[in-house]
Formats: structure tokens, sequence, C-alpha cells
């Protein structure tokens, strides 16, 4: 077959030229990298790569049994640093590499395409030619619709999820899903579950599976592990078909060391910085991106929006914000550069941050930009044109951290804790929160959710229907990592699969059935989630309860009548004749309680309705007197009301 090359072919006008070098081109992947098209009547593909301090740039691949010096591109005249040329003849899914030889120092290297669609599995490491534009999308419901379920007001529960090891097949060799497997499997589970949106661990492609995605190569292509890119866009659509969101993380902070990648791309540090103090990432052992320069940011910026664009991808979870901020993130004294300021914050990963979000809300105005930032940063969740970073929602890891701490104590300890968990309401309606319980706290030795908690079995377990009662009732939106909700023992192991098994025990199984229940009945009372980061949705009724290791509050929406009272006990004593203010006269029914016998609880609580009486507590004018539960929090909802009664 004929594979003739052609210079007269480009995709790139001037002005996306201009904008690529100016660091505000969105949407270079309709540029550069490999694209099936036709020239003159001849089908081939053109090929375009980012490689100003080249001498020489070919394609090796299938198509020429990877000769090095058969298919030479040509750099354009602009300046621009790129390099390209059509190649007749060349089909989709075969396999190429970039052959640099570069200016400096006889450095030679074959990259894969930085902006390929596809590539190898792992752990081989070419490219592969692909379209991504078959694939006919079914999700046009969803998509109309998006606006309302990702909205501040909407209830946003997460399940987060690494596709390796969710599920696997034990029987084959313990392989693990494939999308489309996923696509009946999670549905299902999914919707079970009421959980409205799912969070995937990092999909762009990355070499080592031990990185969990963390580590990535591919900023354009859906990891091959799990099959096409149609795959994961049939996994997605059937999601969305289905009424669940998808999130995936996203990590423009550092990236894979391995040689086929961005490091060194073109013989110099092309995409990172080339001072290791401000280049390696100590903690990682991975590379750091220059976010002072405009075509890294023009690259960083396409991929979430190739991401929005391509995929229907409906949240970004940005990975290690604190670690862009912060020059002296993970760094001992000496080990780093400070900014022009003399200061530790990174002025050009803030600026960075601020287009990214600016960029993606403009273009997809019903989608979530989700921080993990672990640090007191202020406005990371406020508009840029206040001085914020732009962000939708903020990971609350200091709730996290504290609440985990809390129930780790013995409940005879506790009172002396009790800060650690009312010290969140403080700040909490700083940011918009997302309260998580990652996969970070159930790796590395940390242990999982359910060893955490204090006492025998059956004590872990009530700890643990705490927890997640809680947090649901708790302001801000919930993630809860795969595992949590069956109790799994064992610490996650990204090699294996979840155990399953577990369910066969009680215990497991109606702790899950009450992770689903609580799900449930966070969508459906709008005092749960309407108000999750605004003050009017949050009131204390007792935040002082320390000896008796009990808290009180109301959540509130715009209709008295949906008032949700919880309280919360983590004593390991029933509270009999418990009093505690409310604002308003009738009967109160339980709607939820941890110990329930349902849920292989201690079946101690209220079951008739508790009727409150005009003695004014706690700064209101009705209260009630309530039998609450060792170890358990329950909710309350006044029963029979008129609106505004």
């Amino acid at each position: 077959m004929n594979h003739a090359m052609n210079y007269e072919v480009s995709r790139l006008s001037e002005l996306d030229v201009y904008l690529f070098k100016q660091g505000n081109h969105t949407k270079l992947y309709e540029k550069l990298g490999s694209h099936i098209m036709e020239y003159n009547g001849r089908a081939g593909v053109y090929f375009a790569v980012w490689a100003p301090n080249a001498q020489r740039v070919s394609v090796r691949g299938d198509f020429n049994h990877y000769h090095t010096d058969t298919h030479p591109l040509q750099l354009r005249g602009d300046e621009s640093g790129i390099w390209e040329g059509f190649i007749e003849g060349v089909e989709i899914g075969l396999t190429y590499k970039y052959h640099i030889v570069s200016k400096f120092h006889n450095i030679i290297h074959d990259k894969s395409d930085p902006f390929a669609f596809y590539s190898e599995k792992p752990s081989k490491s070419a490219s592969r030619v692909w379209s991504i534009a078959e694939y006919g999308w079914g999700d046009r419901v969803w998509m109309n619709e998006r606006y309302a379920h990702n909205a501040h007001s909407a209830p946003i529960s997460v399940y987060e999820m690494h596709l390796g090891s969710w599920m696997r097949k034990v029987e084959e060799e313990n392989r693990y899903l494939t999308y489309r497997e996923l696509a009946v499997e999670l549905v299902d589970y999914m919707k079970r579950m009421h959980y409205t949106h799912v969070e995937f661990m990092p999909l762009t492609e990355y070499p080592f599976f031990g990185s969990w995605g963390y580590q990535v190569v591919g900023y354009f292509a859906a990891t091959a592990r799990f099959g096409t890119p149609q795959d994961l866009m049939y996994l997605i659509d059937t999601l969305h078909q289905n009424g669940v969101g998808v999130i995936m993380d996203w990590v423009p902070s550092h990236f894979a060391v391995d040689m086929h990648g961005l490091i060194n791309f073109d013989g110099t540090a092309l995409y990172e910085h080339e001072d290791p103090r401000q280049g390696y990432h100590p903690e990682w052992g991975s590379i750091i991106f220059n976010y002072g320069r405009n075509e890294v940011k023009s690259f960083l910026i396409s991929s979430a929006m190739f991401w929005f664009d391509k995929y229907h991808i409906d949240g970004i979870r940005v990975d290690a914000v604190a670690s862009m901020l912060y020059l002296n993130y993970a760094r001992k004294e000496g080990e780093w550069i400070p900014n022009r300021y003399g200061g530790d914050g990174n002025l050009e990963a803030v600026d960075f941050l601020r287009q990214l979000n600016e960029s993606a809300y403009k273009e997809f105005p019903d989608i979530l930009m989700i921080a993990e930032e672990s640090t007191a940063w202020p406005m990371v969740t406020r508009p840029v044109s206040v001085g914020g970073l732009g962000f939708g929602f903020k990971w609350n890891m200091g709730w996290m951290h504290d609440t985990l701490k809390y129930m780790s104590y013995d409940p005879i300890y506790r009172e002396h804790h009790h800060q650690q968990l009312t010290f969140s309401m403080w700040y909490g309606f700083d940011e918009n929160f997302m309260l998580p319980l990652s996969h970070d706290e159930v790796v590395h030795m940390k242990g999982s959710l359910i060893n955490k908690m204090p006492g025998d079995t059956n004590q872990k377990f009530a700890h643990l229907r705490a927890l997640y009662g809680y947090m649901m009732a708790h302001p801000g939106k919930k993630l809860l990592f795969m595992g949590g909700e069956i109790a799994q023992f064992a610490e996650w192991n990204f090699e294996r699969s979840l155990d399953w098994h577990l369910l066969e025990n009680p215990l497991h199984a109606n702790l899950q059935k009450m992770v689903a229940d609580l799900n449930l009945i966070y969508r459906e009372e709008r005092a749960l989630h309407q108000y999750d980061e605004k003050r009017e949705g949050f009131e204390w009724i007792d935040d002082a309860d320390a000896p008796r290791n009990c808290i009180s509050f109301i959540r509130k929406s715009d209709n008295p009548d949906e008032t949700v009272v919880v309280l919360c006990n983590f004593a390991d004593s029933t509270r009999e004749f418990y009093r505690v203010g409310v604002p308003y006269n009738g009967e109160y029914q339980e709607i939820f309680n941890s110990q329930s016998a349902y849920y292989e609880g201690w079946n101690i609580g209220n079951t008739g309705p508790v009727g409150a009486v005009e003695e004014p507590l706690h700064g209101r004018p009705y209260s009630i007197t309530l039998t609450l539960p060792p170890v358990g929090v329950i909710y309350l909802k006044r029963i029979g009301t008129k609106k505004g009664a």
C-alpha cells in the first residue's frame, strides 16, 4: 500500500497557532495528534505534534515497520514548534510513535502521542490511530436536564470507585470487568443503591496499574485496559440513560516519569519545569507541569474540555490541588523556589486553575468542577471575579479527618474530643463543600472504615452506621469510596475485587441496605440537600452536650414543613427521656434510626410519634422528650402538618 507523505495538509489556522501560544486554545484535540481524513480523494492520517526543540520528527508505526526515517514530519514556518504531515493509506487501529531527534545533546526519543485518543493496552505503550466520532449517543434527555442533577441545591451523593478492583471475574483468572460489562453490573448497582453520581478514579491512560491512574501519560486517551473509547462512551451513556451522573478524577498536578510519555519530550523540559525544585515531585516521584508556559496551559485545559465535549462527562475532580498551589508542598527548606513576592504560593498554578474553571464553566455551565484541596487556601469555590479559584465544590478534608479521629476513640473518651465533632460547622459554609470518605482513608496501612471503629464487631457496626447517619445529615454533598457501603474489613487492594462475599452476613448486607436507604432519604428530603452549602439550611439545637457525647441540629429547606431534626448519640449507653428544643408544635416521627433492627441494629428508638410540648428549651418555644439509642443517629420529621403551621 502506498504511504506517501503530503505536506500541503494542515488542520491548524493562524488563529489556532495564536491561541495555542497565548495559552487560550481550549480544543487542541481537534488540531494536534492523529486525525483520519481525506485529502485530494485519498484517505490517510494527518499527524501533528508540538516539539519546538526537535531537529527532526518522524512517524514510525505498523504501516512502515517502525522505520524511523521513512515518514518525516515537517516543521511549520510560524515559530509554533509544531511538526505536521499527512500520510496516505494509514488505517484506523494501527499503532505509532513519534521518533524525535533533539537539537540538544544528541537525545533521541520515541514518544507516544500526547493527543492520542487511544493507545495499546499497557504495558505496551504505542499510540493508536483512532476515531472517536463514531458513537451515537442516546443520553439527550439527561444532557438536557443535567443542570438540575448538578445544581448546588440538588442531592449529590457520589460513589467513588476504581474500575479495576470493584468487581472481578475470579473464575476467569481474576480479570477485571470491561467498560461494557460495567454498563450492566455497575448501572444496576448504582440504581439499587440510589447514588446520584459515580466518580471514577482516573481513566486517562497510565502505564503503572499501581498508581491507580494518578500518574498519567495520555491526557486524551481512555485507558485501553477496559476496552475502546467507544466502550467507555457506552458505559457513560448507559449511566446517563439510567439517571446517574459521571465524575472523573483528572490529574493536572503531575505526570508519569515513563520515557514514552511527556517527560523531556523533545530533549528538553517542554511540559515540565527544568529545575527539579519546581519540576520534580518528591512525594510521588513524578513530574510537575510548568503552568507558566502558555502551550502547557492550552494542553491541559484542552484535556479537561475534551472529556466534557467528547465523553459527556458531568464533572471533574481535580486531584492534588494543594500540591499545585504551594511551591513548598512536600519540600524541605532549600528544596523550593519562592515566587516573585518571596511567598510559597504558586502564582502560575493559581492563574491556570482560574482559567481552567472559567473556560470549563463558560462552555459547559451545567458541570461540576471539584477541588481536592486539603489546606485552608481561601475562596477555592468562590468566583474568579471576586478573587476565588472558581471551583464549584471542594472536598472537606478537615471534616473527614476530624470525624474519623473522633469516631476512632472509645466512647468513654469522646467527651474530651467533642470539638472535633462540632468544629466543622465553624467553617462549614466558607466553601461549597463535599464530604468525602474517600479511597485515601482506606489505603497505605490506614485500615478500612469499619476497622477504624472501636469495640467488638457489633459495636464497630453500630459506630459505622452512626457515622454514615451523621454524614448524610451534615451539610455538604456526599462521597463514599467503594467497599465502605458493605463494611469491608480488609484495606482496599487495587489488585483484587471487593469482598462481595461479606454480603452473606446480615451485618454487612443490612449496612449496605442502610446506605441505600440513606441515599434515598437524602434525595427525597429537601431539607437534607437544598441548602447544603448555605447557613439557612442548618441550625444547632445543642452542640454543647459533651458529657453525654450528644449533638442535635436542624436541617431546613425553604418550606418549614420539610424540617428534619437530627440527633446523634455517640455514647455507648441509651439516653432515655432525652429532651431537646424544637421550633414547631405537633408530633414528630422517626424517619431514620441507625440502630433499627432493620439494619441489624440494637432495636432501640422511638416506635410511635413523639409529641412536642410548650416547654421552651435550647432557645426554642417547644420541646420533645425521646429515647436516643446508644451509638445511634435518628432523624425526626413533623407529621400531619399544614404549610406554615
